[in-house]
């Protein structure tokens, strides 16, 4: 059986929202002794996922090139 994968689509602002909720839930963790490993693997995904510009459509490029 498969595993679903998910992709998300963040901004900065969100993406850095995520990391921040992470590395707090993962210091709360370490106070009480309790195992991060999954969190850090989730928050190492975060911080390495890649970037990926927006592809502009032909007919949006020509759109916004008419006059009105």
């Amino acid at each position: 059986m498969k595993d679903e994968v998910k992709v998300l689509t963040l901004d900065k602002y969100e993406i850095g929202i995520l990391i921040n909720a992470l590395n707090e839930f993962r210091n709360k963790l370490i106070a009480e002794q309790r195992e991060t490993e999954p969190v850090d693997e989730v928050l190492l995904k975060a911080i390495d996922a890649p970037s990926k510009k927006k592809i502009l459509t032909k007919s949006l490029r020509i759109d916004n090139g008419r006059k009105r």
